[in-house]
């Protein structure tokens, strides 16, 4: 439901302090390498080591909490769209541990003397029914009056220790599957600059309010060795991060990973995100690409995601069978690239045309 009413153009408003991106994966290491080191706790058993979006912390031996949190500001006009964007956005980093998401909390920043109050109220509406969706209680939150509106959740699941997934397990003989289109972060920009029909708008959108709940689920009995979602560093930034982790070379094939409608011309058009280019300056070094695959190619497949998929790593002899079981439960998966025994311990990503 568009407030046609309040004539408000949410995504116009987050240029008055930046684009609401995240911080770049280079600025963030930089930042990280400066924290002290933690007290070192057995029962943390995912922390910031691997770059997972989540952590992990053992409460017994059949329990344990998966944390995260994630805020931005509007990426779509629709208030309503927005807080489901956001809530989905925020689940995802449980369902690619491999938990339940069991409680959530706002993370609220509006301008309430200067926006109607009504906007905030679907905002949260939104993230309320998909929070419900997800079988998650919402148990408060906090807000700020800020001249930028800005949203999202801090979510606490459930995982059996034991069965945690984390980005760092891939094993040689692996095939990587997206669940997931790409192209969200070129095709967002081009809302803020009215490039895309109402179609189009309600296409990416759904895009990014559907639930990896389903991934996840159906994931649930294969051997996946390493899962993580894509989000704000892009197809290759979460690739190169799960090779690294895993200490395996990962290829991906271009002509086999989704991309969204009209997101080539887009590009071409100049509507790539500063962020999207971040990424790519970030993992250029560390990532071959065939020669046939220009700059623009490149940037697509760096390009910053809102929502993604889940970036899967199965083991060979099921992925075809996953991929399949994905695809009847309603699930836009592909199989897009292969895991390799890495010549360095660091990893690498090649990008290839095709399989031949």
């Amino acid at each position: 439901m568009i407030l046609e009413s309040l004539s408000i153009k949410l995504t116009s408003l987050s240029s008055k302090g930046g684009c609401g991106c995240k911080i770049g994966p280079g600025e963030l290491s930089q930042i990280l390498r400066s924290i002290p080191e933690g007290v070192r706790d057995p029962n943390l058993l995912v922390g910031t080591e691997t770059n997972d979006d989540a952590g992990v912390y053992k409460l017994s031996d059949d329990l344990a909490l998966v944390q995260t949190v994630d805020f931005f500001t509007p990426i779509v006009d629709d208030p309503y769209s927005f807080g489901q964007v956001a809530a989905a956005n925020a689940l995802s980093d449980v369902y690619a541990m491999g938990g339940k998401p069991l409680t959530v909390l706002n993370i609220v920043a509006f301008p309430i003397k200067t926006l109607d109050k009504a906007i905030l109220g679907e905002i949260l509406r939104g993230a309320a029914d998909k929070v419900r969706e997800a079988g998650a209680a919402l148990v408060g939150g906090h807000s700020i009056d800020d001249q930028e509106p800005k949203f999202g959740l801090a979510v606490t699941g459930t995982i059996h220790p034991d069965r945690v997934r984390t980005n760092a397990g891939a094993k040689p003989g692996d095939k990587i599957i997206v669940t997931k289109p790409i192209g969200v972060g070129i095709l967002t920009t081009s809302i803020k600059k009215d490039q895309l029909s109402p179609e189009e708008v309600s296409r990416v959108t759904r895009v990014m309010t559907t639930l990896n709940k389903t991934a996840a689920e159906t994931m649930e009995p294969y051997h996946v060795h390493a899962c993580t979602d894509i989000t704000g560093f892009g197809l290759i930034g979460h690739t190169l991060e799960m090779a690294k982790g895993s200490g395996v070379e990962i290829r991906l094939y271009q002509d086999r990973v989704p991309v969204l409608p009209r997101v080539r011309e887009l590009a071409e058009a100049g509507f790539v995100p500063g962020g999207t280019k971040n990424n790519f300056n970030h993992v250029k070094d560390s990532v071959t690409f065939d020669a046939s695959i220009d700059q623009i190619g490149q940037y697509i497949l760096c390009d910053a995601v809102t929502s993604g998929g889940l970036l899967i790593a199965v083991e060979g002899s099921q992925a075809d069978e996953l991929v399949a079981k994905l695809k009847a439960n309603g699930v836009e998966a592909s199989l897009i690239g292969e895991v390799f025994a890495a010549q360095s311990q660091e990893g690498r990503i090649t990008v290839s045309v095709s399989e031949g």
